[in-house]
């Protein structure tokens, strides 16, 4: 599209890029980052799995590395906001990913959220030599250097990382904004020390109100509450996917992250998802 189509009304519509199959050309995958901006989206995101079980597909996602394909596309778009829902933080070094993260925030403009998670595969861990029974204490301590390397100064000492002395730049000129996905206790809590944004996975209006209240008593900061759903296509499914975009709207989400499904049709059910909003 030679024109951005402005932003649609109400919460914002994000888009969940698909990433489960090898086969799929990466320029097919940055073509739709492209067409998602010209529909309107806020916000396009990538998953994240370093060594999965078989099968990759849909279960798991993230065959292409997110943060260096956002950074393709952060050259071939202009507003969409770029993100990782969700990159697991425990499987990575948080000094290499503080660098990734800085420079991705200064190659797109200031346009990523690193959006992260805990991982739920115990398998995946131990292919990588990462140990699962820790991981939420190992994400919890990344976010705190990834902040103090960002905006803080001097040494840190942490429980599992240290340093006492070292220059990090590029140090980003704004705030890099972060967002947390899961729906656990854990979660919102991390949400509301750490996160500018949380994302739930398709809970049912009813839950995603109960979490959303939640994360409001664990902080009075402003951390937006959003939530990732799907529409992988069928007619009978269409209707109760736009249903559902419309309750989670009504129960207060501030975004919605819609996955079409994988890659064959996913611009045209994305379209047509649009459309029907508007």
């Amino acid at each position: 599209m030679s024109e951005l189509t402005e932003p649609l009304t109400g919460p914002r519509l994000q888009v969940v890029l698909p990433d489960e199959s090898p086969d799929m050309s990466p320029k097919t995958l940055v073509e739709l980052g492209v067409r998602a901006e010209g529909l309107g989206a806020h916000t396009v995101w990538l998953p994240d799995h370093l060594l999965p079980p078989e099968p990759y597909g849909s279960a798991f996602g993230g065959v292409y590395e997110p943060l260096v394909t956002l950074a393709y596309l952060a050259a071939r778009t202009k507003r969409v906001r770029l993100g990782t829902s969700v990159l697991v933080l425990p499987m990575r070094d948080p000094f290499v990913l503080a660098k990734q993260v800085a420079t991705l925030d200064r190659l797109s403009g200031g346009r990523f959220t690193l959006g992260v998670g805990v991982g739920w595969a115990r398998e995946e861990f131990a292919a990588v030599g990462s140990d699962f029974t820790s991981r939420g204490a190992r994400a919890d301590e990344a976010l705190a250097l990834l902040r103090h390397l960002f905006e803080g100064e001097g040494a840190f000492q942490g429980r599992f990382h240290a340093y006492e002395q070292g220059v990090f730049e590029p140090r980003p000129a704004e705030r890099i904004r972060v967002m947390v996905g899961g729906g656990s206790e854990a979660a919102l809590r991390r949400a509301a020390e750490w996160a500018d944004e949380w994302q739930g996975v398709d809970p049912a209006p009813k839950a995603f109100r109960a979490a959303r209240n939640r994360l409001r008593e664990l902080t009075r900061r402003p951390v937006g509450a959003g939530v990732r759903m799907a529409w992988a296509g069928g007619e009978e499914e269409f209707a109760a996917a736009v249903a559902r975009f419309r309750e989670l709207a009504a129960s207060g989400a501030d975004s919605v992250a819609v996955w079409f499904g994988e890659v064959e049709g996913f611009e045209e059910r994305m379209v047509r998802f649009v459309a029907a909003l508007r």
